[in-house]
């Protein structure tokens, strides 16, 4: 058959380009080269595992023909599978997160698959989430399979037998440093365990987010509960170890914010034309992080995942950037309120503590509203007004766990927030936010007083 002629569109996945990058870099001694992912058919590197698990599925006897495929997914992997699926006539259900841009959800649709949405911050194990669904599904539903890509080991596999081989037949065997976002963790392991066993001195570097446990996990082997809480960041970090996650292949894990994530992402198309979405964001954060370890002489490839067009309503939209406080506009920050001590390290109950206890807990503190957790993650909060008014109404709820009346936990934002952004986030129904210092690990309360005070 002549060259770049496929008997269908699947025969096109892989062999992307490595692209050098020359402006967002020009500080980092190393030349760096990106390996732009969106050239494959769904725009993104999933096709090469879902196509990769879909044919192991199949040399198993584990899906049919006819059947239906299932997956988990935030979108990607989703828009990979349902491509296989149209050229091998099987049928898809996906589950995805509230969190994932409408352009994902609309893109998976456009291909026949049926999509639900699940709430993004619930624990994996609750029935809720979109894991537990998928697992659901596959029960109920005849003649289905589900992909699994967090523990299907066909993931790294299609990455060791497509992804590592074209980098270093594309680098000549000089890469010297390899940086990805992790998420399921099958990109950077099936790729980094290729190039260490051509070369074990190539570091192999994770991008994490910060509400994600791999950095610590890494660095401590503890699985920290506390690390976890909600992020903004599509495509990487988790609040569970993925089968596909091998620590030993990862180096250094580095945590890059949602603010940074999303800048960058802009930064990539405005510096070298490359139109990428938002885990190439944080990958180049991460990398610009971490620009002192490179050397000059060496050579370090940045994956790309995916496309920008699934993002057109987020980072490529001006009005989210300034609503989630990422535009950068100059004047004081969340930071100048800590630095000012108008704000204290946050206070809060647990969720089955009482009413009564939750109002104490405010009074001791000076408090007009208190974060709720469970098992030391935030998931609600209680104002005085509404605890009031809750006891009004009935003066049984003194004694009640507080969680029979808190309402939705207040929004994280990052302490580099221009304090101008942050005054539309603060309203009547949610009269605070929480302000995190993400590197140092300390989360602050701020109220309406707070920023009033600064404006």
């Amino acid at each position: 058959m002549p060259a770049n002629v496929h008997d269908s569109i699947l025969g096109t996945i892989g062999h992307t380009p490595l692209v050098r990058l020359n402006r967002i870099t020009r500080d980092i001694k190393a030349t760096v080269y990106a390996k732009v992912e969106t050239f494959n058919p769904g725009h993104s590197i999933k096709d090469r595992m879902a196509l990769k698990m879909i044919e192991d599925a199949e040399r198993k006897g584990l899906i049919k023909p006819g059947g239906t495929i299932i997956e988990g997914t935030s979108g990607n992997t989703g828009m990979g599978l349902a491509i296989a699926a149209i050229v091998k006539g099987y049928k898809c259900i996906f589950t995805t997160t509230d969190k994932q841009s409408r352009e994902k959800v609309d893109a998976l649709r456009a291909f026949g698959a049926e999509v639900i949405v699940c709430p993004t911050d619930v624990e994996p194990e609750d029935p809720r989430s979109y894991y537990s669904v998928s697992s659901r599904l596959v029960q109920e539903t005849p003649n289905a399979w589900k992909a699994n890509q967090y523990d299907n080991l066909s993931n790294s596999q299609a990455h060791y037998e497509s992804t590592g081989p074209e980098i270093w037949e594309q680098t000549e065997g000089r890469i010297d440093h390899l940086v990805v976002g992790v998420g399921t963790g099958g990109t950077i392991c099936g790729t980094g365990r290729y190039l260490k066993e051509k070369k074990p001195g190539i570091k192999v570097w994770g991008i994490d987010t910060y509400g994600s446990v791999f950095k610590k996990y890494k660095e401590t082997g503890v699985f920290d509960k506390q690390e976890i809480y909600p992020y903004v960041t599509e495509g990487i970090g988790e609040d569970f170890l993925p089968e596909n996650v091998d620590f030993s292949v990862i180096d250094h894990f580095e945590k890059v914010t949602d603010r940074d994530a999303a800048i960058w992402t802009r930064e990539i198309v405005k510096q070298e034309g490359i139109w990428v979405g938002n885990s190439a964001g944080s990958a180049m954060a991460g990398l610009l992080q971490v620009k002192d370890r490179f050397k000059a002489g060496e050579t370090v490839v940045v994956i790309f995942h995916d496309h920008g067009t699934r993002y057109v309503g987020k980072m490529f939209n001006p009005d989210w950037m300034r609503m989630m406080g990422y535009e950068n506009i100059g004047g004081p920050t969340a930071r100048d309120l800590v630095k000012n001590k108008k704000v204290t390290d946050v206070v809060g109950v647990e969720d089955t503590d009482t009413v009564d206890q939750a109002v104490q807990r405010m009074r001791s503190n000076d408090f007009s509203q208190i974060p709720i957790t469970r098992h030391e993650r935030i998931v609600g909060s209680l104002s005085e007004l509404h605890a009031y008014a809750s006891i009004v109404k009935d003066p049984k709820v003194h004694t009640a766990p507080v969680r029979s009346i808190m309402g939705p936990p207040f929004r994280y934002v990052d302490i580099e927030t221009p304090v101008p952004l942050l005054a539309p986030m603060i309203t009547p129904e949610s009269p605070a936010v929480l302000v995190r210092d993400f590197p140092a690990a300390k989360t602050y309360i701020l109220t309406g007083y707070d920023v009033l005070a600064a404006m």
